[in-house]
């Protein structure tokens, strides 16, 4: 046997990698199953590209085999093994690694390290989390001579030549205390169902199972073996050789779900990045769509090899609702959520995809409007949520997104609302600040109703955030109609100025109001209201501030709106008539109250509204 010492430099590093690296010791079953997948297909390639190979048997498996009673877990394989210099410099690649060179990039950050060191593919040594002793058997093909590895992971390592029928690897797992929990079968298989299933060769388990005898009524243990993974990334096939249901298949299986997906999208990229991306979009919205902690619902994959299912850096929060699998070639196996937030090859893969999703949801909305429809009633709502960050995506998005509408039942796009504008229209107008039913009666959409100019109804509660940012739709402009500046695009040329005669009466109420209001003028977008109120542009509405109040933005300063009064209306007419007494002021005071009672906001003081109310009820009657 052939002693050999760890440098200290690589001691330290297996400290790292068993306490930094990887933060679930299950993965050391992932990386071990993984090693030998990558072994397998580096056979099967030289076996179909190199003439030396191609006489050699291969009967691609892999095999775990469980003692429970000794703790110890034994996967080998049949792929193309090592030789004594392999086992030697490429185990895992860390007793090569252990040089002043690399040793001179480590920063002393657990995570910047954890990074760094995953680039040089020390996936073996994650063993270390769960075994205090790990032997290797290999045989490399097409040699006759084989070799053992042994380790603690701590002194250093034992190679002496050994014995193997065929080429392969074995790897015999000794478990320490931390590692007892894996000498379970229903465990084992667990974990490969979650984190290689769809390696694309099979995987048995060999294992005691429990059966009943009923001839001696009691329960005895029966060796047995049986397949554990389904052996193939279904995703990684080409999409003619897919039917639906296949597609259905793997969407429950990802999803955990019984019911099928609305439509899917399928994406193999090749060139400088290679990766495979299948993305589903539910029938039904997730249950948790709108929890601050929803949960991902978008898998990692590398080379085949499950990675995690819980990185919200996969795809935009807007787009949580997707389901689906990323598989990358590009991407190092012990990726970390810390590296994924600045790694470039993901970087480049979510912009690729999220611009892959709404182009194919383009072509839905195109050519299956139907299926589009029950699309928009569960993800029109997370879709407007794109517009307020992804300026990247936000005209796709404008196409996307529907609305309600003072024109059309149901719901309509941008696109349909540019067709049927006015010929002198200048803009696509909209309201936003309260319930539908609100927004529809407002005073705001008289002038609108009158001129028969269609105006968007954006009920949702974030809506006036959110469109208060997107100013045009293509070339046309899109505007609040409760913004002050919106009015000018209202007046006529032939239209007199109504204002100038108007002025003892806005003098009477800005006397009245004080500073209530910033400004009192005369109004051109009411028809039937007397008066109204709006917000300057860069504002937000009373609605919308008292919603951010009620959210807990006790600081905002106090903003003003501006009252508008309505030249034509008969009260107003009234008003100007008569003199400043006390029924003029308390006309006054039901102007706006009544105005911000219309906007869904509530007025400061009730009683004194009540008893004006009153006084003037009491005048009519």
């Amino acid at each position: 046997m052939s002693k050999r010492e760890f440098q200290t430099e690589v001691s330290q590093l297996l400290q790292l990698i068993i306490h930094s690296l990887y933060s679930h010791p299950e993965i050391f079953l992932r990386e071990l199953v993984s090693n030998s997948s990558d072994a397998l297909d580096k056979l099967r390639h030289l076996t179909l590209t190199d003439e030396a190979y191609k006489a050699l048997p291969f009967n691609p498996r892999i095999d775990l085999e469980l003692d429970e009673e000794k703790k110890t877990l034994t996967i080998s394989d049949t792929g193309i093994g090592m030789n004594e210099e392999d086992l030697t410099s490429n185990l895992g690649t860390i007793a090569r690694s252990g040089t002043k060179n690399f040793l001179s990039q480590l920063s002393g950050d657990a995570k910047k390290d954890s990074n760094l060191i995953g680039q040089f593919g020390v996936g073996f040594y994650s063993v270390f989390m769960v075994a205090d002793r790990v032997e290797v058997v290999s045989r490399k093909a097409g040699e006759e001579q084989a070799w053992r590895w042994v380790s603690d992971g701590k002194t250093g390592f034992d190679i002496e030549p050994a014995e193997r029928d065929v080429a392969g690897t074995t790897v015999v797992i000794h478990f320490n205390d931390e590692g007892a929990q894996y000498a379970n079968s229903w465990r084992l298989q667990e974990i490969v169902k979650k984190y290689s299933n769809h390696i694309a060769f099979p995987i048995f388990l060999t294992y005691d199972k429990s059966e009943w005898n009923e001839a001696e009524k009691k329960s005895d243990k029966v060796r047995t073996t049986e397949q554990v993974n389904a052996a193939s990334a279904l995703w990684r096939r080409p999409k003619s050789e897919l039917t639906d249901e296949d597609y259905k298949e793997l969407y429950k299986s990802v999803s955990g779900g019984w019911d099928d997906p609305l439509f899917w999208f399928h994406t193999k990229a090749e060139g400088s990045l290679e990766y495979t991306t299948l993305f589903y979009i539910p029938a039904k919205a997730p249950l948790d769509l709108y929890n601050a902690e929803y949960k991902v619902g978008v898998k990692l994959y590398v080379k085949r090899v499950f990675i995690m299912d819980d990185a919200k850096e996969l795809l935009p929060q807007y787009l949580r609702f997707v389901r689906g699998i990323i598989d990358s070639e590009d991407l190092p196996l012990n990726v970390s959520r810390e590296i994924l937030q600045q790694n470039k090859v993901l970087t480049t893969i979510r912009t690729a995809s999220v611009k892959k999703i709404l182009s194919e949801l383009k072509n839905v909305a195109a050519n299956k409007p139907e299926e589009y429809l029950k699309f928009i009633a569960e993800y029109n709502r997370p879709l407007k949520e794109g517009l307020y960050g992804d300026y990247a995506n936000r005209e796709t998005l404008l196409e996307l997104v529907r609305f309600k509408s003072t024109k059309v039942e149901g719901l309509t796009s941008l696109a349909d609302v540019k067709s049927r504008m006015k010929e002198d229209q200048k803009s696509i107008y909209y309201i936003t600040g309260g319930a539908e039913s609100l927004l529809r009666t407002s005073p705001l959409l008289e002038i609108y109703k009158k001129k028969d100019v269609e105006v968007l109804i954006l009920d949702d509660d974030f809506d006036e955030v959110i469109f208060s940012g997107v100013e045009k739709y293509g070339e046309i402009d899109l505007k609040a109609v409760n913004k002050s500046s919106t009015s000018e695009d209202l007046k006529g040329e032939d239209e007199p100025d109504k204002a100038e005669g108007l002025k003892p009466l806005i003098e009477m109420l800005k006397r009245t109001l004080g500073d209530r209001v910033k400004d009192v003028r005369a109004s051109v977008r009411l028809a039937d209201s007397p008066s109204c109120i709006v917000s300057d542009e860069e504002e937000p509405s009373l609605k919308m501030q008292q919603m951010m109040r009620a959210m807990g933005q006790k600081d905002l300063p106090a903003l003003k709106p501006t009252l508008e009064i309505n030249p034509d209306h008969e009260i107003v007419k009234k008003l100007l008539a008569r003199s400043d007494d006390s029924v003029a002021q308390d006309a006054a005071w039901l102007l706006f109250d009544q105005a911000l009672l219309m906007e869904g906001v509530t007025i400061q003081d009730p009683a004194a509204f009540v008893q004006r109310l009153n006084r003037v009820l009491n005048l009519s009657v």
